[in-house]
């Protein structure tokens, strides 16, 4: 199953805040320390982001990382500032998972019908066998899919990275490799957080212009 770092972890709707916030609320109101929409863009989805319903932003969360108990802190601390601070507020409740909340986000990364991490990447026939073996191999030794942040990884060198990866971990005991998941569950959960927020400007943006 593949686990890719900017790719929801669950099924939402087109956009998952839309329904619940009202058109003429998806312009942020004036404050002077956010500067103008037009420069710092981003802001447009994250006022969007607290302003919405808190079921639609649990469910747009739950698209970043599969734990509710983090998707429900996160929710319930809004509003966020700016999106420096919903980062790190995302980072911390990710160090805060409890055994059982990462047992749920493993989980969540594992039932995405989608082809494995790294086989789409380019590279001989050889290797891409050499990686679905990998991969078996590590579910059945660990129980939940392989997953590592691929942010900042050239095409070319990302099939050889999960590779690497995999082979490096499938050494680790259980309990360690826990933590290194949970950390990379982390990585992951805050590169699409960003993106998902970044995203709502570009359909509000294309909302107003049209």
């Amino acid at each position: 199953m593949l686990v890719e770092d900017l790719t929801p972890s669950r099924p939402h709707e087109e956009d998952p805040l839309a329904s619940d916030v009202p058109p003429q609320r998806l312009d942020p109101p004036p404050a002077p320390d956010w500067g103008d929409p037009q420069t710092v863009p981003s802001l447009l989805g994250l006022h969007r982001f607290n302003e919405a319903d808190p079921g639609a932003a649990e469910e747009a969360l739950l698209a970043c990382c599969g734990s509710h108990r983090w998707a429900i802190r996160l929710t319930a601390h809004r509003p966020y500032p700016d999106i420096g601070s919903l980062l790190a507020a995302a980072s911390e409740a990710s160090y805060d998972l409890r055994p059982a909340d990462l047992t749920e986000a493993l989980a969540d990364e594992s039932w995405m019908p989608q082809p494995l991490l790294g086989m789409r990447a380019p590279g001989s026939q050889a290797a891409h066998t050499a990686l679905r073996a990998a991969h078996a191999a590590y579910e059945a030794r660990f129980g939940h899919v392989f997953v590592v942040c691929l942010e900042g990884v050239a095409p070319e060198e990302m099939l050889d990275t999960v590779l690497s990866s995999l082979r490096t971990r499938l050494a680790n005991e259980p309990d360690e490799e826990r933590l290194v998941a949970a950390e990379e569950l982390r990585r992951i959960a805050l590169t699409r957080l960003e993106h998902l927020v970044a995203s709502h400007h570009s359909e509000a943006g294309a909302g107003r212009s049209a």
